[in-house]
């Protein structure tokens, strides 16, 4: 996988490369407002990313951007609507490491990931954690590894939903620290957080921002975030691979905007443009954070390179995972 750090080293370069085609866009684009269909209802991380990035670019493209909700189905129905909408960059996908899931996850979808859909910009990182309860034995990730490994298949472990990244998150986490421990999956946060209180499961991963009051708050305990790097919001938490010792893993969920297929490369260039300049607003940046979002832009390269990258992982985590095809 592309992590932050490689995206980061890479997109000043690639990116410049892609400007002079945004000066060269069709004549007239965009012509009417955009649509961006999200895959996840109102109110939720990965909606309220899609608003602020966009509320920032109507003011460069100069048309109004409308958010349009379509949830559920692994993502499917919105992926599905902008897959078949005209391909003229007025109608764009938020797409997410749940894009990459699906291609595993179900037996069959009315789309291509990688081959209906024209990349345009990574948005953001976020991370995921794992968390014990305050009061729990396991102090560091450390002695809850050492805990798994003695005592096999006694570990409960919370997640959302099966699928679900967190849910092949923990699935990873589980086969690359060579432990047996039971996955347990929950209808949601709430729920995961409520059996975490009341001792049903000794552990959970779930992504930082909807459990950072529950850390803050001293009701639970942080022992590690999954991705590359510590987060600034947590800056006394260790990552997986270092708390762990596991030198290869890096687990982050990340948003980014797609257009239909075949959309010319000139609209796709001056979206990723507006995307870039987005992104280094500091009230953007600022408000993302506040999200648990790093503010992270990219080449429509290396979102490609990207989405092939999580398809390949996460479809081999569901095989060893032995998580039926839906």
């Amino acid at each position: 996988m592309l992590s932050r750090r490689d995206l980061l080293s890479h997109s000043l370069a690639l990116g410049a490369a892609g400007l002079p085609l945004a000066g060269r866009a069709q004549a007239g684009f965009p012509s009417k407002p955009i649509r961006i269909v999200v895959p996840f209802g109102a109110g939720g991380v990965a909606d309220l990313t899609a608003r602020t990035v966009a509320q920032k670019m109507a003011e460069g493209l100069g048309q109004s951007i409308v958010i349009e909700n379509k949830p559920g189905a692994g993502g499917i129905v919105a992926g599905d609507t902008v897959a078949k909408a005209e391909p003229d960059g007025h109608t764009l996908l938020l797409m997410s490491n749940g894009t990459a899931v699906s291609e595993g996850l179900f037996k069959s979808l009315p789309f291509d990931p990688r081959k209906d859909f024209a990349p345009v910009s990574v948005l953001g990182f976020f991370d995921l954690v794992i968390v014990v309860p305050e009061g729990s034995r396991f102090t560091t990730l450390a002695e809850l590894v050492a805990n798994a490994r003695a005592n096999p298949g006694k570990l409960n472990v919370g997640t959302v939903a099966i699928g679900s990244t967190q849910n092949l998150a923990a699935e990873l986490f589980k086969t690359s620290a060579g432990i047996e421990a039971q996955i347990v999956p929950f209808n949601g946060t709430p729920a995961v957080v409520t059996a975490l209180r009341g001792g049903q499961i000794d552990a959970a991963v779930e992504i930082l921002a909807p459990v950072a009051a529950q850390i803050s708050g001293k009701a639970l305990r942080a022992l590690a975030v999954m991705g590359d790097k510590r987060n600034v919001a947590l800056p006394e938490v260790p990552t997986v691979k270092d708390a762990a010792r596991l030198a290869s893993f890096s687990v982050a969920s990340w948003n980014a905007l797609a257009a239909p297929a075949r959309t010319p490369r000139e609209v796709v260039a001056r979206l990723n443009q507006e995307v870039q300049a987005a992104l280094k607003s500091p009230e953007v940046r600022k408000r993302l954070a506040e999200l648990g979002v790093e503010a992270h832009s990219s080449t429509p390269e290396q979102l490609a390179a990207l989405l092939d990258a999580e398809i390949k992982r996460w479809s081999e985590v569901i095989t060893r995972a032995r998580i039926p095809r839906q």
